[in-house]
């Protein structure tokens, strides 16, 4: 299939109270409304596919970029799609999801990840930790650098509330992800989301809420769940 042949199923099915939902919750314009699991089933009919991928988040279209996302050929990736897909991502659902999901899945992840977050680009940034999270939550924890993810609770522990906001969010995320997903560093984890403690961001009005790191990772740890990875990150 082509990227128009896409588009021209996208569009039809999308909805205007749904896409006021994206809306409120970050999506930006041009966008169709179309519920994920709509995608989902376009995803399941394509499988991977790279080139489609890139010419569908090149439209710009919030539902064709993470559509994108879904069928992207992650291994395939090179670190020129993933800038580039960085650097485009136009709203915060795309740059700290869609992004993220398929940079952990390529070669280059982590050192993307530690680029990213040192961007004065408050996407950017948030990409970059959102990708950290990502990346813990789907290797092994023998493939990780535990001393690096140390280093980085550390930094979070340090600096977040005095970082950007969707960036404070991004990294509240990895304190949980840490903690959810490398057992060698769920207390470290742990302690980290006590001394932040609640981290406040603006969700601009929704009824959404920063989850409490510390409340977060205890519930996974009373479901048995602490250590368990997941085969993606994308969902």
């Amino acid at each position: 299939m082509t990227a128009r042949e896409i588009l021209e199923e996208l569009k039809p099915l999308g909805t205007d109270g749904y896409k006021k939902i994206l809306q409120n919750h970050g999506g930006k314009e041009p966008i169709f409304g179309v519920k994920v699991e709509e995608l989902k089933k376009i995803q399941k009919r394509i499988k991977r596919d790279y080139q489609l991928a890139l010419e569908l988040y090149d439209t710009g279209i919030y539902d064709a970029m993470y559509l994108a996302g879904l069928i992207a050929d992650d291994p395939r990736m090179t670190k020129k799609d993933l800038t580039l897909w960085v650097e485009k991502a136009n709203s915060y659902p795309i740059s700290e999801f869609t992004v993220p999901w398929v940079a952990a899945g390529s070669k280059h992840g982590l050192e993307l990840a530690l680029k990213w977050i040192e961007s004065k680009k408050e996407s950017v940034a948030a990409a970059g930790w959102a990708t950290l999270s990502s990346l813990v939550s789907i290797k092994d924890d023998a493939e990780i650098d535990l001393a690096e993810m140390k280093r980085l609770l550390e930094r979070v522990g340090k600096t977040i509330h005095q970082q950007p906001n969707r960036v404070r969010y991004s990294m509240n995320g990895f304190v949980i992800a840490v903690g959810a997903s490398v057992k060698p560093l769920t207390d470290l984890a742990t302690k980290t989301a006590a001394k932040i403690g609640q981290v406040w961001v603006d969700m601009s009005g929704t009824a959404c809420k920063t989850p409490n790191a510390t409340e977060y990772i205890e519930k996974i740890r009373k479901r048995g769940a602490i250590g368990k990875k997941r085969k993606s990150a994308k969902c």
